[in-house]
């Protein structure tokens, strides 16, 4: 990574969002490059809702979209999701989640609890308090206090520079912040999925996998114990990854957790007369209480 990159980088404040908990748990990140995923294993820092700081063993750029498999322990089922990378130092990176489902927060929630994981505690900087006008009554028998350090006003046009500064640079980030994720959500309106150029069997698909992602048994599931097979007609690009799916039977929660899984498979791209075409198959995939 350029060194004008990482800069650049850690000159932007870190906006998290809700509490962290300090856990180091084995993490693989998968981003897609040139068409290619590729997978970094490493571990985690701290987590929560909001999002995630990892130690990875690799290199990732500001920004860019990837795909999360987190094992906590004591947790039965890995937590596997999208993020973005927010900022980094050296390798070690800060991540918020993007699409996180209620039932992973949920999740999240309950392995905090049951873990009985330690808050990491926010770092606030400590402001002096001056003595009050109650302290001079006990000066009568006693020596005179020292006398009070007061701020040129050189030093008090430096802080308030330096808050109006903070002020603005905070407004820049929050405000690209926010053209970014709007941004990413107008993507994914105009983007239309391809159309597909031939029906593979599921047979032959399961062959060309590269990369897969089990799916999570929904907690919104548990009380009425569901369980079967979830059909998935999927289609697959000329890259190999899912351009776009949609379940054919099952309940809804059920569906849309197996979707949620399968959006992270990879495939090796399916060629005709030596050219890859986007083409359509199935995929099965069970679920068990």
């Amino acid at each position: 990574m350029a060194a004008g990159a990482q800069a650049q980088d850690q000159s932007h404040p870190s906006r998290r969002r809700g509490r962290r908990y300090r856990v180091q748990a084995p993490v693989d990140v998968t981003v897609l490059r040139s068409g290619i995923p590729d997978t970094l294993p490493g571990r985690s820092v701290n987590l929560g809702e909001g999002g995630v700081a990892v130690v990875l063993a690799g290199e990732l750029l500001p920004d860019e979209a990837v795909g999360l498999e987190i094992r906590l322990p004591l947790a039965a089922d890995p937590l596997c999701t999208r993020a973005l990378v927010r900022h980094h130092d050296k390798l070690r990176y800060g991540m918020e989640f993007v699409g996180l489902s209620v039932e992973q927060q949920a999740a999240i929630r309950d392995w905090a609890g049951e873990a009985k994981a330690e808050p990491e505690l926010e770092v606030r900087a400590k402001i002096p308090v001056a003595a009050g006008k109650g302290s001079e009554s006990g000066r009568s028998g006693g020596a005179p206090p020292p006398p009070r350090k007061r701020f040129g006003r050189g030093w008090i046009f430096l802080l308030m520079s330096a808050a109006i500064l903070l002020a603005v640079l905070w407004w820049r980030w929050n405000r690209g912040w926010e053209d970014l994720e709007s941004g990413l959500q107008e993507n994914e309106k105009i983007t239309e999925p391809p159309q597909p150029q031939a029906h593979v069997p599921a047979d032959v698909m399961e062959k060309l996998v590269t990369h897969r992602v089990d799916p999570d048994y929904p907690a919104a599931a548990r009380p009425e114990k569901l369980q079967g097979v979830i059909v998935v007609d999927v289609v697959v690009g000329r890259d190999g990854s899912v351009a776009d799916m949609h379940a054919l039977n099952g309940p809804e929660v059920l569906a849309q957790a197996a979707m949620d899984a399968l959006r992270w498979w990879r495939f090796d791209p399916y060629r005709v007369e030596g050219q890859p075409v986007v083409v359509e198959t199935t995929v099965a995939v069970e679920f068990k209480p």
